[in-house]
């Protein structure tokens, strides 16, 4: 996990000693590289879960270690990262290893967000771990005010519709900070309560990027601040940053 950035990069690989790879590329990659030497783990991808810069500022670190490395990213994303080798489309499947990697199209936090679920093809399992970028943290969710975000609706459709329907005892490797599950977010994510109709909607008159708004939702955050769910006037929904939102003289973090 980056020191400021929050933001996590991973190794994967089904064992010792065989092909693996890796998922983003914002650093630091010193101890992934060092794990790789030591295990036997020659990469031979990095998957991109979209093109924001913690999420692939230490690429070319990478690239440098494993010159083959086939950097795959969604063709909406490609034109923002100019050491992707190649797409990966939307739903395609990528064997690496004993591992099979399918690619869900997540959008809401960037138009070609991919989440990347991995399961072991020697064991018949049908749950795995799914890596979800900016799309679900532990109890939050991304926001849709990102460079190249596409809509709340997208944002909520990818939780509720793709993360949420996987079986669930499927690990979650979010984008940055801690581990979960989809059963411990079904439960216990505020977002997904009031989505699921378990938790009422918050009513209460804001300010949201400077404009009227309803306060649906203020939640805690991954990196320790808030995240907020508002509602415009025309009944159009956001996320956004809580610390953009003020509820009467009271600004939130």
């Amino acid at each position: 996990m980056h020191p400021r950035f929050l933001s996590n990069t991973y190794l994967v690989a089904a064992g010792a000693g065989g092909d693996g790879f890796l998922v983003d590329a914002g650093g630091p990659m010193r101890p992934l590289i060092d794990a790789a030497e030591r295990h036997g783990v020659t990469p031979t991808h990095a998957l991109l879960t979209h093109h924001h810069h913690d999420h692939v500022a230490e690429l070319e670190a990478l690239v440098a270690r494993w010159p083959e490395l086939e950097v795959l990213i969604h063709p909406l994303e490609r034109e923002h990262v100019p050491g992707a080798t190649r797409t990966l489309e939307p739903d395609s499947r990528l064997a690496v290893g004993d591992l099979d990697v399918h690619a869900l199209a997540t959008p809401g936090h960037t138009a070609g967000m991919l989440s990347f679920l991995i399961t072991e093809r020697a064991q018949d399992a049908r749950a795995g771990e799914v890596f979800t970028g900016d799309t679900l943290f532990r109890r939050s969710v991304g926001g849709v005010r990102a460079p190249g975000h596409t809509t709340y609706d997208d944002l909520r459709r990818s939780v509720m519709e793709v993360l949420m329907a996987l079986p669930r005892e499927t690990a979650i490797r979010p984008g940055h900070t801690d581990a979960t599950t989809v059963a411990k977010e079904w439960e216990q994510n505020p977002f997904v309560r009031i989505w699921r109709g378990v938790d009422p909607e918050g009513d209460q008159p804001c300010t949201a990027l400077g404009e009227s708004a309803t306060l649906v939702l203020l939640a805690d955050d991954y990196d320790g601040g808030k995240k907020a769910w508002v509602r415009w006037p025309d009944g159009s929904d956001d996320i956004v940053p809580g610390s953009m939102v003020s509820v009467g003289r009271a600004e939130r973090d």
